[in-house]
């Protein structure tokens, strides 16, 4: 956002693109739906957070669409919609994640094998990840971008970042660090046929891939500046962000962790075809 050369209000370095919004606003509503009806199925309340992230990427392409209308007279409303909504949802996202690493430890009875002990570890990074959501989305960061002094909100955005970057990281070694020591020391849950906690725990490696590097795309983008080249240049969100974010939700629709949720006793149904039934659950050694 920037002054334009007649002094008003100018949203945008370039015209934002309609097709391109109508085509993410179709996706996000198809993935976000899908696992609307995912999280009512099977129960998997620690979820919310990533369906709610859905929600807020689906809504912020429609603000991208409204300002894409409203090009070259952008208002406020629509930009704020979809520069806010769209740079906290990966937040969300990182919410349920962090969740499901301790749910995987607890399957498979791999809590000794653990970098941070297990009752620790998902309020540690949920933790980090609230402070990365409040920098990001409070008057303290995206709101003074619109309001106050542009600098300083880009200043508060980007430590925002960092430290879900900084978190994301620590994650990443906790999981491989537990992944090294129960193969290592193997436990009768983690070699169970009937157990596939690996599957899920390299969606979690995927998906934190996926969301590391979006959220250094988005530091470079604010490090450079409103004038800088990426966020000049429309292709860059929908390539580092829009796309990125959307194969996030795309991994837990083929991998949903509502197996993980029913084999630990605490779900209605799984969604994985062949896996098992709900009545099979109970006679697993857990």
């Amino acid at each position: 956002m920037s002054a334009s050369a007649s002094g008003g209000f100018k949203a945008y370095e370039y015209d934002p693109s309609m097709a391109a919004a109508v085509i993410f606003i179709i996706l996000y509503i198809v993935v976000t739906f899908l696992h609307t009806y995912n999280l009512f199925q099977t129960r998997t309340w620690f979820f919310i957070p990533l369906v709610l992230g859905g929600y807020f990427e689906l809504v912020g392409y429609i603000g991208r669409a409204m300002s894409a209308h409203e090009t070259p007279n952008w208002t406020l409303g629509p930009y704020v919609m979809q520069s806010t909504l769209l740079l906290v949802a990966p937040a969300l996202f990182a919410a349920s994640i962090y969740m499901e690493l301790g749910r995987i430890i607890h399957l498979v009875k791999g809590q000794k094998f653990a970098l941070i002990r297990v009752n620790w570890m998902t309020k540690i990074f949920v933790a980090g990840d609230v402070l990365s959501f409040l920098m990001q989305a409070s008057g303290l960061g995206a709101g003074i971008m619109v309001k106050g002094s542009q600098s300083t909100g880009n200043n508060i955005i980007i430590g925002g970042l960092i430290v879900q970057i900084i978190f994301f990281g620590f994650f990443v070694i906790c999981s491989i660090v537990f992944q090294v020591r129960i193969i290592s020391h193997p436990t009768t849950e983690s070699v169970a046929d009937c157990v596939p906690w690996k599957k899920h725990l390299y969606a979690l490696y995927a998906t934190s891939i996926l969301i590391l590097i979006r959220s250094i795309f988005r530091v470079a983008e604010y490090v450079q500046g409103s004038d800088g080249y990426l966020l000049s240049t429309e292709v860059f969100i929908y390539i580092f962000d829009a796309t990125l974010m959307f194969l996030v939700m795309v991994v837990f629709i083929i991998i949903h962790p509502s197996e993980i949720n029913c084999l630990l006793g605490r779900g209605r149904k799984m969604t994985t075809k062949g896996g098992l039934k709900l009545n099979e659950v109970s006679s697993l050694p857990l």
